[in-house]
C-alpha cells in the first residue's frame, strides 16, 4: 500500500459511517416479528447494528471470521512477564495445530480463524530507553492487519498473542487518558506481586520518556505499541472502511481501539465489545469508551477467546432478526390477547399441548 502517517492520518479524518435507512428498516422488520416488542432485548439492538454497518435491513452472517495477530515486545527484558518471549511463537504454533482455546471456540460457532505472526524474530525496542517502532515499520504494521481481514468477511472478531503486551497497554491507557499508572496494570498472564510493580514502573518510565509526542495517536501507537497492536490498529481501519461490524476481544485490543478512538472520536461506531475483562482496569475503560461489554465472564486469556464467545451471540441476534416469521406469515394475531389472563377461555385444564417440530429457517 505504500502509506505513511499523513496518508493514515488522511484516511482516519473520513471515516465512513452506518446505513441509518437500513438501521429503520431492521427495527421496523422487528416490529412486525412474532415476539411482544422488546422481548429479546439488547438482541434487537444487534441485528439493527449488523444492518447498519452491512447496509441491509435484513442482516445477514456468512462469514465470521477471527483474526490473530502476534508479536514480540522488547520491554519483556525489564522482567513484567512470567513467561519468555519464546512463548509467543510456541503459542501461535499452537494455534496453527488447532490446539487452543481460540480453535474450540471458533469451531464452536463455524468461524473461519487466521493467525498472523508479525515477525517474531524481532521484537519491538525496549519502550523505557526508546521507541518501540520506527514510523515504516508502524505503518508496515498497519498495512499488515488491513490486508489481514478477509474477503467477504461480514462479522470479525480481533484477537492478539504476546508475551509482556498488557504492560504495553497499560502504557497506552495511561497516556490517552492520565491518571496514577498503577491504576491501568494488571496481573497479565500471572506477574507476581514483585512484577506487577515492575510493571507499573514500566509505565512511569515510558510516559516520562515519550510524553511530548504522545498526543498524537499515531505516534503514541509507534513509540509505546507494539507490531500486534498496531496491526489491530490496521485491521480495525479496514474494516470501517468495508463497513465490516466488530467484536473487540479483550484488555490488548481494546487498546488499538483506543488509540483508534483518540484519532477520530466516531472510529468505534462500527465495533462491540465483546466481554469484558477481569484484567486490571478494562471495565473502566471500555466506560471511557462508551462501549457496553456483551459478557462479563473473568476471562483474561486473550487471542480472541471473549470475542468469538461473543460472536456466537451477535449471530443469534441475526439469525432470530432474519429467521422469524412475521404475526402476518406465522397466522398469529397480533395485538392484545381477548382474555384477560391471557389463557383460553375454558381454564388452564382445557389447554392441549401444541408440538410443534422445530425447523431452522
Amino acid at each position: 500500500m505504500s502509506q505513511d502517517f499523513d496518508t493514515i492520518a488522511r484516511i482516519l479524518a473520513d471515516l465512513p459511517g452506518p446505513d441509518e435507512v437500513a438501521r429503520l428498516a431492521a427495527f421496523e422488520r422487528d416490529r412486525i416479528l412474532t415476539k411482544p416488542p422488546g422481548s429479546l432485548g439488547r438482541l434487537e439492538e444487534i441485528a439493527a447494528w449488523v444492518a447498519a454497518w452491512q447496509g441491509r435491513g435484513s442482516p445477514r452472517i456468512s462469514k465470521p471470521a477471527v483474526c490473530i495477530f502476534a508479536g514480540n515486545h522488547g520491554v519483556t527484558r525489564q522482567e513484567v512477564s512470567p513467561y519468555p518471549s519464546e512463548v509467543t511463537a510456541q503459542m501461535v504454533a499452537n494455534f496453527a495445530a488447532g490446539g487452543a482455546a481460540i480453535n474450540q471456540l471458533c469451531g464452536v460457532h463455524g468461524i473461519e480463524l487466521a493467525v498472523h505472526g508479525l515477525e517474531l524474530d524481532a521484537p519491538t525496542g525496549d519502550i523505557t530507553e526508546g521507541s518501540a517502532l520506527s514510523e515504516p515499520e508502524c505503518v508496515s504494521a498497519i498495512e499488515a492487519g488491513m490486508a489481514a481481514v478477509p474477503e467477504g468477511c461480514d462479522l470479525l472478531g480481533l484477537g492478539e498473542m504476546g508475551i509482556g503486551n498488557t504492560t504495553i497497554a497499560a502504557v497506552i491507557y495511561a497516556s490517552l487518558f492520565g491518571g496514577a499508572p498503577g491504576h491501568f496494570v494488571g496481573r497479565g498472564t500471572g506477574a507476581s506481586d514483585a512484577m506487577l510493580q515492575r510493571k507499573a514502573d514500566v509505565v512511569r518510565l515510558a510516559i516520562a520518556l515519550h510524553r511530548p509526542y504522545l498526543d498524537d495517536p499515531l505516534e503514541l501507537l509507534r513509540r509505546v505499541g507494539g507490531r500486534e497492536i498496531a496491526a489491530l490498529f490496521g485491521a480495525l481501519l479496514a474494516a470501517r472502511i468495508k463497513h465490516i461490524p466488530v467484536v473487540l476481544d479483550g484488555y490488548v485490543v481494546t487498546s488499538a481501539a483506543a488509540v483508534l478512538h483518540r484519532a477520530n472520536p466516531i472510529g468505534l461506531q462500527h465495533c462491540i465489545a465483546g466481554h469484558v475483562s477481569s484484567e486490571g482496569a478494562h471495565a473502566d475503560v471500555l466506560h471511557r469508551l462508551g462501549l457496553k461489554p456483551l459478557l462479563s465472564l473473568g476471562l483474561r486469556l486473550g487471542e480472541a477467546s471473549g470475542a468469538a464467545l461473543a460472536m456466537g451471540i451477535v449471530m443469534a441476534a441475526v439469525r432470530c432478526h432474519s429467521g422469524m416469521a412475521s404475526f402476518t406469515e406465522a397466522g398469529v394475531t397480533d395485538g392484545e390477547p381477548t382474555t384477560a389472563d391471557n389463557t383460553p377461555s375454558g381454564g388452564p385444564e382445557n389447554i392441549v399441548p401444541l408440538v410443534v417440530e422445530a425447523r431452522a429457517r
